[in-house]
C-alpha cells in the first residue's frame, strides 16, 4: 500500500506533469511521421508510379525512399535519445518534490 501512495505522490508533482506532457508531445508526432513514412514505400510502390522514376541509371525512386527509411529510423532515434536525456532531469525532479512532500522518502 505504500509503494501506492508513493506512486500518487510522484503522479501528483509538477514535474511529472511536465514530464509526461514532454514525453507525448514528442512521441505522439514521431510515432504518427514513422508510420507514414514507412508504410508510405508499400502503399506508394503498389498502388502508384511515383517511385518508378530513374534518377541515376537504374536507380530509381524507391531505391532512394527505401534506404531514406533507414537514415529516417536513425535520426528519430537521436531526436529521441537527445530528448529522453532531457526527461531524465524530470524524472529526478518528480522524485525530489515527491520525496519532499511525503516527508522523507528514501
Amino acid at each position: 500500500m505504500q509503494s501506492e501512495n508513493e506512486w500518487v505522490r510522484v503522479e501528483r508533482t509538477s514535474a511529472f506533469k511536465e514530464l509526461i506532457k514532454s514525453k507525448r508531445a514528442f512521441i505522439i508526432p514521431a510515432t504518427i511521421f514513422f508510420m507514414l513514412f514507412y508504410f508510405g514505400l508499400p502503399f506508394l510502390a503498389a498502388f502508384t508510379t511515383v517511385l518508378n522514376v530513374k534518377v541515376i541509371g537504374p536507380l530509381t525512386l524507391a531505391y532512394i525512399y527505401a534506404f531514406a527509411q533507414f537514415a529516417m529510423t536513425w535520426i528519430i532515434m537521436h531526436l529521441y535519445v537527445s530528448r529522453a536525456n532531457k526527461w531524465d532531469d524530470l524524472v529526478e525532479r518528480a522524485r525530489v518534490e515527491a520525496a519532499g512532500e511525503g516527508g522523507g522518502g528514501r
